[in-house]
């Protein structure tokens, strides 16, 4: 098994404790892995630490738990979750994944006979739902929104997971020339595989995969070999050289220019395929994409800008070269500590960031309408900026920010004399989240056109797989930052990516951005990578990024973006 990480051993226990309320089995148990999880969140140590020591003096982590999650660390399998998840149909274990479905609920459910997703919904539809007590026709409807969003997800990985599988592979099959390929490699925020290709011959991977692949299977009709590691489904392509390039121009381009490639072959009396470029019988050299698109007498345009959206467009965008990295990134905003609820002290995370090559950290923690994130008051506020400036005088590069709550009626959740103490300002929702569209796009506008906001947070406030954005009109919003200045973020948060890539390719040009990590434990500071994956397919250069700007630079912008807003 790979190397386990925090976020699994908090999800295993998180999880089993729902199912043991699911099954309505030892309530006392249920709240000991639930509070043995927070430890586990909160605890600012390395996980290969806390398992060499038995968790010891980790709160709420007794024995009997410590030595399930030694035993999960080391098998992959964590006893009471298979226990539990063993007593529970399939169907219903689906069910967990409806936002807004708890265990009590879907308890609720599965006794009148609703056992899966799919029944859920023709229980929503055919009124059965509205018709529990407790539910309502409300309910209903929301559940139904829900379901059909989990149902059109539940074939899809988080790019992040894509990758982390993508990459275990090209390990494993150092030797042949392995890349990662397909979605993960275009930057779609969520892959149905995770692929990669290789310079091979079948008989050159026998073996290479044991141990590693689960239910390894070669395809009857192309050079393909699928099965999965932990449940994510994947692929491992395979060509001789001479036809890899042809192998990895379709492998990474979607199914509409995959068409289109082939329509083109066709005209040249050429065939594309996975095997190679022929004509007739005749195998085409093409041991690189370039070579493969010249043969077609196509320009050469990256797999980052292969999708429907860039139809038209991508000629005219900047090439690979130009796109911002993470290298380019010089301030880390928009991050949390445990002043909120984060895991890591400021200067944990500040020393962590400089680490990682960045030259800065701004602060970000919650304020205080986030009670539920220990959101802080305007006291603790103002003893935390005390702490940031005393730590910037002792020489670490710090900027003194919020994560502010925009209230429901659009307002700011800190008086304008306390905003102003803040270097800078992210403002994001964090509830309200079903407001109707018009109430939510004029909510947002206010916040953005504030003039003490900086940068507006995470805008649409969608979770990738688990809910979309809430409803409102995007463009006015964006708009309206336009028109104030406003930094926009695309959230780096693999569940997240919000903005999504189409809606900044649109913007691109008009409006700045953040690639912010929203950071809550040092190591989620390196989410970065997926931001940029996000900036570089909406054609972003380093200019277009706030956080390219030095420190000092960055505070000068901020001055320049009140000053402006402020002036007559």
């Amino acid at each position: 098994m790979a190397e386990v990480t925090r976020k699994a051993l908090v999800g295993v226990l998180k999880t089993t404790a729902d199912l043991l309320d699911l099954l309505h089995q030892e309530a006392f148990r249920a709240q000991a892995y639930r509070s043995a999880a927070r430890s586990l969140e909160a605890i600012e140590a390395e996980v290969g630490a806390l398992l060499d020591s038995g968790f010891a003096g980790v709160p709420k982590v007794g024995r009997t738990i410590a030595s399930e999650l030694q035993a999960y660390a080391a098998s992959g399998a964590f006893a009471p979750l298979e226990e539990a998840a063993s007593q529970v149909p399939p169907g219903v274990l689906g069910m967990f994944r409806v936002r807004g479905l708890g265990p009590k609920k879907i308890r609720t459910l599965w006794d009148t006979g609703i056992d899966s997703l799919e029944t859920l919904r023709e229980a929503c539809r055919d009124g059965r739902v509205a018709a529990i007590k407790g539910f309502g026709a409300k309910s209903a409807a929301t559940i139904l929104d829900a379901v059909e969003f989990a149902l059109s997800a539940q074939e899809r990985q988080y790019l992040s997971t894509a990758l982390d599988v993508s990459e275990m592979l090209t390990a494993q099959l150092e030797g042949l020339d392995p890349r990662v390929s397909g979605e993960a490699r275009r930057g779609l925020e969520t892959a149905g595989t995770a692929l990669v290709t290789v310079t091979a011959t079948a008989s050159d991977l026998d073996g290479r995969l044991a141990g590693l692949v689960e239910d390894l299977q070669a395809d009857a009709d192309q050079p393909i070999l699928s099965g999965r590691i932990d449940g994510v489904p994947l692929q491992v392509a395979y060509a001789p050289a001479e036809a890899r390039g042809a192998l990895n121009l379709l492998m990474d381009s979607p199914q509409p220019y995959r068409d289109e490639l082939r329509a083109r072959a066709r005209t040249r009396g050429l065939d594309l395929s996975t095997q190679g470029l022929h004509r007739g019988s005749t195998l085409l050299p093409t041991p690189t994409e370039a070579d493969a698109l010249r043969k077609l007498d196509l320009p050469c345009r990256p797999a980052e800008y292969r999708e429907p959206e860039h139809d038209g467009l991508w000629e005219a965008l900047p090439g690979p070269g130009e796109l911002v990295t993470a290298a380019d990134l010089r301030g880390m905003l928009h991050t949390h500590s445990v002043w909120s609820d984060g895991a890591a002290t400021v200067a944990h995370m500040a020393e962590e960031a400089l680490r990682l090559g960045h030259d800065f950290l701004g602060t970000g923690d919650h304020s205080r309408a986030a009670h539920y994130a220990n959101g802080l008051s305007i006291e603790r506020l103002r003893a935390q900026l005390r702490e940031v400036r005393e730590l910037q005088a002792a020489g670490l590069p710090l900027v003194a920010g919020a994560e502010v709550d925009i209230l429901e009626d659009g307002s700011l959740d800190y008086p304008d004399d306390v905003l102003a103490e803040l270097d800078y300002v992210v403002a994001s929702v964090h509830s309200y989240f079903t407001l109707d569209a018009a109430r939510q796009t004029e909510r947002l506008i206010r916040a953005a056109s504030h003039p003490l906001v900086t940068i507006l947070g995470h805008p649409t406030g969608r979770l990738l797989l688990r809910r979309p954005g809430y409803a409102m009109d995007l463009d006015a919003v964006l708009g309206a930052c336009e028109a104030a200045g406003t930094v926009v973020e695309i959230n780096a948060n693999a569940y997240r990516l919000d903005l999504d890539w189409r809606d900044v390719l649109r913007w691109r040009g008009r409006l700045t951005f953040a690639i912010n990590t929203d950071a809550h434990v040092p190591a989620g500071l390196a989410d970065t990578r997926y931001g940029v994956v996000v900036a570089r397919k909406a054609g972003l250069t380093p200019a277009e990024v706030v956080n390219n700007l030095s420190r000092t630079e960055f505070l000068a912008f901020v001055q320049r973006q009140r000053e402006s807003r402020m002036a007559p």
